[in-house]
């Protein structure tokens, strides 16, 4: 089954100091190739900070486009990864298995929702 993990933080790599900002990236990577080892990666990437966000809304046929995030909150996505577990348990257990994979944790409250699979008859 495939798991969106999005990663939210208050503050995003291009808000943090040029040194921080170094090992965090670092930090990711480091990451990023643990679960490519593993066989669990299919994607993954960074979001541009939500000050550089547009929302786009249709109401009654009308579109507007508006700067920003839509909802006010501390915390932003500051990306995501696409992994591949058996189901969630196996998704959020992986994470603590390893002391590397918490990183997100450290950084930031991970969200994992499982994705729909359109051709799944459920």
């Amino acid at each position: 089954m495939k798991y969106l993990c999005l990663i939210c933080a208050e503050t995003v790599m291009e808000h943090m100091p040029e040194a921080d900002r170094r090992q965090h990236f670092r930090e990711y990577e480091r990451f990023t190739q643990s679960i490519k080892r593993d066989g669990h990666f299919i994607g993954a990437n960074r979001l541009q900070p939500a000050d550089r966000a547009s929302t786009v809304r249709v109401r009654d046929g009308k579109v507007s486009v508006t700067d920003g995030p839509f909802a006010e909150t501390k915390e932003q996505f500051g990306g995501y990864y696409l992994i591949e577990a058996r189901d969630m348990d196996a998704a959020i257990q992986d994470r603590r298995a390893n002391p590397r994979r918490t990183l997100w944790l450290r950084r930031g409250s991970p969200c994992r929702r499982r994705c729909a699979d359109h051709g799944a008859r459920t």
